[in-house]
């Protein structure tokens, strides 16, 4: 079990820290005591725990901070319950919703399914035998799509690859075509572009844009589904696009044009 999931008591301390952090230095204990939950004596006592575990400092009176030990402990602690979220969502919920599929062949409900991803999609063939399975809660033909239930194993899948070309920002100079970029794109599943100048590169290099917005949350998903992406985002975007690949737990590679 996560550590701040363990007693009431523990998941308080990682409350009562996290509201010193957000606060500090001045730091009303009242104010923590309403947003917890708990008496003003009861914060107290909590705050002379967390100064004795070298967690927080305590300055002067009603003024503290979270001390480098004390921000790595957030961090692994909500890092630890982040990971036990996406467990109960994805592993113990996710067996328990109902999702759509393409039929590979002819499906009827109750049958055992394989899963698998095709295109970025999801599939289902009759039979059990894949890593992945699932039991078909509708009729198909092949095809057509098929509800699917009661997930079980994982879908064997490697993430696609992810190309960042970074553009100069009209202010730089008017947009120009790169022959990279059109190889690129050429063979890539999904191109996106984050900015109106990277739209400008990507027309001058005769590629088409499948997106125009959200360019970075896009990637990763599709990448995630096993696509390769090649992203196109100017110098002040290309930080937006790298940040939600990182937190996806992606790789990627950037390159300027």
């Amino acid at each position: 079990m996560v550590d701040v999931l363990d007693n009431k008591r523990s998941a308080t301390k990682f409350r009562v820290l996290v509201e010193i952090a957000e606060r500090q230095p001045a730091v009303n204990q009242g104010e923590i005591a309403e947003a917890v939950g708990v008496t003003s004596q009861a914060v107290s006592e909590y705050i002379r725990e967390l100064v004795d575990e070298d967690f927080v400092d305590k300055e002067a009176r009603s003024r503290y901070r979270v001390t480098k030990q004390g921000v790595d402990w957030l961090f692994q602690q909500a890092s630890d319950v982040r990971r036990f979220a996406d467990h109960v969502t994805e592993d113990v919920l996710g067996s328990m919703q109902e999702d759509a599929a393409f039929a590979t062949a002819g499906i009827e409900a109750g049958d055992t399914v394989s899963l698998s991803i095709e295109d970025g999609l999801l599939h289902a063939t009759p039979g059990g035998g894949g890593p992945a399975t699932g039991v078909a809660t509708t009729d198909a033909e092949a095809g057509a799509v098929v509800g699917v239930t009661g997930f079980a194993g994982i879908i064997d899948l490697d993430p696609g690859e992810v190309t960042v070309f970074q553009v100069a920002p009209i202010r730089s100079g008017s947009p120009h075509g790169s022959k990279t970029l059109a190889e690129a794109a050429r063979a890539a599943d999904v191109v996106a572009a984050a900015g109106v100048e990277a739209v400008a590169v990507l027309r001058a290099s005769d590629a088409t844009p499948d997106v125009t917005f959200a360019a970075g949350e896009v990637a990763a998903d599709a990448a995630g589904r096993g696509l390769d992406v090649v992203v196109v985002a100017t110098t002040d975007l290309a930080g937006r696009v790298t940040d939600a690949l990182r937190d996806a737990g992606l790789a990627y590679e950037v390159d300027d044009l």
